[in-house]
C-alpha cells in the first residue's frame, strides 16, 4: 500500500515534517509493509521555508541583513535539494515580529533586508525565486527591496535618495532609475506566493487594511495611502505595470507591488506554488491514499488552506483523501464538498492546549492507527 502523507505544520506545535512523520507512525502501527512517502507542505505562509527544504533536501542559508527599522538581523531563506530555486519568507528580513510593539512604523520601516536576501540568492546562481509575503512590519511598496537590488529613487531636483525607502517618505520620489537594477533578475523567475486579493490603495488597500496592526494611527494610514497612491502612479507611468488596483498588490505593504514592478514577478496561490514545487502529484502518482492535515480543520480549510491544496491534486488522480486536524471545528465537515473523503481528529477528549501540544506526536500517531483500522474494516465490508 503507497500512502502519501502531505500535511502542513501544526503551527507553534510541530513542523510539516514532525506531523508527516507523527502520521507514519501511525500508520506503521497496523502496517508496517506500507509505503509511506512523506511530502512537508505549506501554503506560502509562515513554515514554507522549513517544510519546502524537508520536502526537497534542501538547506537554510542564514544571513545578516538590514532589518525593518535598519538593526541588523540575521535571516534565513531555503535553498531546495534542486540547487536552483530559494525560498525566502519576506518576514525573515521585514517581519513585524522583528520590531518591538512600542516601535512598531510603517513611516520609517522598509523591506531594503528582503532586497538583500533576494541578491544573495542570485549570487548563488538560482533560477527561481519563491518569495513568500505577508507578516511585514511595512508599506513602502517593495522600494526598500528594489533599492536593495540596485534601482535608484531620485528626487525632484535629480538627487539619488540615500536611506533605505520607507513609506513615510514615498512622496519624495519623482523619478525611477532602472540603470543599476541588478540584471540578473531577467535571467531567473520570481514567483509570490499571495494569497489575499488587496490592491495597493483604497478602502481594501496596503494602508487603510494593514497599517493599524502595524502601528499606524488614522493620520498616518492617510499619508501612506497618500504615499501609495502617488508611488503607485510614478510605477504605473515610468515602468507601465499597472499596481494600483491589481489583486494582491496590497500585501506585505505593497510589497506585492514592488515585486510587480521591479523584479517581473507572477503573483500566485502560496499553496499552489508548494505543490510544483515539491513535485507533489508526481509523487501521488501510484498512492492508495493520501493523508494531509493542519492545526485545525474547519471550513475555511477548503479556501487556499494546505489540505485543500493537496486534495486538489489527488483528485485529479482518483486517490482518495483523509484530513487529520489537531481539532475539527463544528463546520469541518464543509471540506467535503471540496475533495477532502474523510476527516480524524488528534485530540478526542477535553485537554488543555499546553497538554495537547505537549503530547501532538502520540495524538497524531494515534489519529492515523484509527483512520488506518477504519480503513481495515471498510475493506472487509466490501
Amino acid at each position: 500500500m503507497k500512502i502519501v502523507i502531505a500535511p502542513d505544520s501544526f503551527k507553534e506545535c510541530l513542523t510539516a515534517l514532525e506531523v508527516a512523520q507523527a502520521i507514519e507512525a501511525g500508520v506503521r502501527r497496523i502496517d508496517r509493509r506500507a509505503r509511506c512517502i512523506k511530502v512537508p507542505m505549506a501554503d506560502g505562509g509562515e513554515g514554507t521555508v522549513q517544510s519546502l527544504i524537508d520536502a526537497t533536501g534542501g538547506r537554510l542559508v542564514k544571513k545578516r541583513v538590514r532589518g525593518p527599522l535598519g538593526a541588523p538581523v540575521r535571516a534565513g531563506y531555503g535553498l531546495l535539494g534542486d540547487g536552483a530555486t530559494a525560498v525566502i519568507e519576506m518576514a525573515q528580513a521585514s517581519g513585524l515580529p522583528l520590531v518591538p510593539r512600542a516601535e512598531r512604523d510603517p513611516m520609517r520601516a522598509s523591506t531594503w533586508g528582503t532586497g538583500e536576501l533576494m541578491r544573495d540568492a542570485l549570487d548563488r546562481g538560482v533560477r527561481t525565486i519563491i518569495v513568500g509575503i505577508g507578516g511585514s512590519a511595512t508599506s513602502d511598496a517593495g522600494a526598500g527591496m528594489a533599492a536593495a537590488l540596485g534601482v535608484r529613487f531620485r528626487d525632484r531636483r535629480g538627487r539619488v535618495l540615500r536611506e533605505p525607502p520607507a513609506g513615510g517618505m514615498l512622496d519624495r520620489i519623482a523619478a525611477i532609475d532602472l540603470d543599476g537594477l541588478d540584471p540578473r533578475l531577467r535571467r531567473v523567475r520570481v514567483l509570490v506566493a499571495c494569497d489575499v486579493d488587496n490592491p495597493l490603495v483604497g478602502p481594501r488597500g496596503a494602508a487603510a487594511v494593514y497599517g493599524p496592526q502595524k502601528g499606524a494611527s488614522a493620520a498616518q494610514v492617510r499619508r501612506l495611502d497618500a504615499n501609495l497612491t502617488r508611488f503607485g502612479r510614478l510605477i504605473e507611468s515610468a515602468l507601465g505595470v499597472p499596481v494600483l488596483q491589481r489583486a494582491g498588490a496590497g500585501a506585505a505593504g505593497g510589497l506585492g507591488a514592488g515585486l510587480l514592478a521591479f523584479a517581473g514577478a507572477r503573483l500566485r496561490s502560496g499553496v499552489g506554488l508548494v505543490i510544483e514545487a515539491v513535485d507533489l502529484a508526481g509523487r501521488m502518482r501510484g498512492a492508495d491514499l493520501v493523508m494531509t492535515g493542519e492545526g485545525r480543520v474547519d471550513f475555511q480549510t477548503a479556501f487556499g488552506k494546505t489540505p485543500a491544496g493537496v486534495a486538489r491534486v489527488a483528485r485529479r488522480l482518483r486517490i482518495p483523501v483523509i484530513a487529520i486536524g489537531g481539532s475539527l471545528a463544528d463546520d469541518a465537515a464543509g471540506v467535503f464538498a471540496h475533495g477532502i473523503d474523510g476527516l480524524e481528529a488528534a485530540v478526542v477528549r477535553p485537554m488543555d492546549l499546553d497538554a495537547a501540544m505537549a503530547a501532538a506526536p502520540a495524538l497524531i500517531a494515534d489519529a492515523a492507527e484509527r483512520v488506518l483500522r477504519l480503513l481495515r474494516i471498510g475493506r472487509r465490508l466490501r
